[in-house]
């Protein structure tokens, strides 16, 4: 198995499910992002049956001579197929000559591997098959294309990812993936587990909804199993258990508030009010916001409601700060 980096390719861009020019990675960009690949990669693949590779290997030693030749490979009639580059000439959108040159550097890489067999997302569709024209033209046998769908982020709309900011990281602390694991909504739980779950069987989710629709199981509950395999999958079981713990001390009042990661915050001397303690906190996006919350009784201060938007916490407090039934954090203030 190959694990292929394009350190290449994200100088390009890939313009995949974009409506405007995608900016080039710079290469000191890249080499970031590679060295962090390569630490997840091994969360999920077999390190002693997977080969890294970079597709600078190939492009670093081809001339321009030899980009001019891979262009000629392929028309603007066919890279205009390309849905998403075929959405923006219909609107007249610009579309820089650089992102043709995507699919055909991506398509390139089969090539220079020899590739049998490709995994892509379903977006990639395009540039997959783009990789058995090549391999064609090269005289190799076309390599076999396998498509994945795409995941939904924590928004519900659109694809999990990273620049758009509604993912989860593998590398993230447990209590973090089960924390943004219990944000989803109930309807996009179903699809999560579908693509997700090694544990709960298609048969398995038909009998679920039957029993949410009955009464006899709480969403939350299912979701809850979800994020402790989640959890359990790339932390193991005992950080697994320990973030669910903390997860239920919060939200529910059940269990040690110890089990949740700590927050230094730093404090002024006069301390803050509750409002702008959870502004900095991350729970709210702003002190109006906050004072807000607190009307509504949404605030909670180590399970209690705080109805007091004039208390004043000062360095030395600890405690659990819950905004809601999602959002919390475990706080120590010390001063400046």
């Amino acid at each position: 198995m190959i694990f292929l980096i394009g350190d290449f390719t994200g100088m390009i861009g890939d313009p995949t499910g974009k409506n405007i020019t995608r900016k080039p990675l710079t290469r000191e960009d890249v080499l970031a992002n590679a060295q962090t690949y390569a630490e997840q990669v091994f969360k999920v693949l077999d390190r002693e049956r997977t080969e890294v590779r970079f597709n600078s290997e190939w492009f670093g030693q081809m001339t321009a001579s030899d980009m001019i030749r891979l262009a000629a490979q392929h028309t603007v009639a066919r890279m205009l197929e390309r849905d998403d580059f075929a959405k923006r000439y219909a609107a007249q959108q610009s579309i820089a000559i650089h992102e043709f040159l995507y699919p055909l550097v991506q398509g390139y890489d089969s090539v220079a591997l020899e590739a049998d067999v490709e995994l892509g997302g379903t977006d990639q569709k395009f540039n997959l098959l783009m990789g058995r024209g090549l391999q064609e033209h090269h005289g190799q046998p076309p390599q076999v294309v396998l498509t994945m769908p795409l995941l939904e982020g924590l928004d519900g709309v659109q694809k999990m990812s990273k620049s758009l900011g509604n993912y989860i990281g593998i590398n993230e602390p447990a209590i973090d993936i089960v924390t943004k694991t219990m944000k989803i909504d109930d309807a996009l739980m179903w699809r999560w587990i579908e693509l997700l779950s090694f544990e709960i069987s298609i048969a398995d989710v038909a009998r679920l909804r039957k029993d949410i629709e009955a009464g006899q199981l709480n969403p939350r509950d299912l979701k809850l199993r979800l994020a402790r395999e989640l959890t359990t999958r790339f932390h193991g079981n005992a950080e697994a258990e320990r973030a669910v713990e903390g997860w239920n001390a919060a939200v529910r009042g059940q269990g040690d508030t110890n089990a949740l990661p700590l927050t230094r915050l730093v404090v002024p001397t006069e301390g803050l009010r509750i409002a702008a303690l959870l502004t900095q906190a991350g729970l709210t996006p702003s002190n109006s916001e906050g004072n807000r919350k607190l009307k509504e009784g949404a605030v909670r201060i180590d399970g209690e409601v705080l109805e007091d938007a004039q208390r004043i916490f000062m360095p030395g407090f600890e405690g659990v700060l819950a905004v809601g039934k999602r959002s919390f954090a475990r706080v120590r203030l010390q001063e400046a």
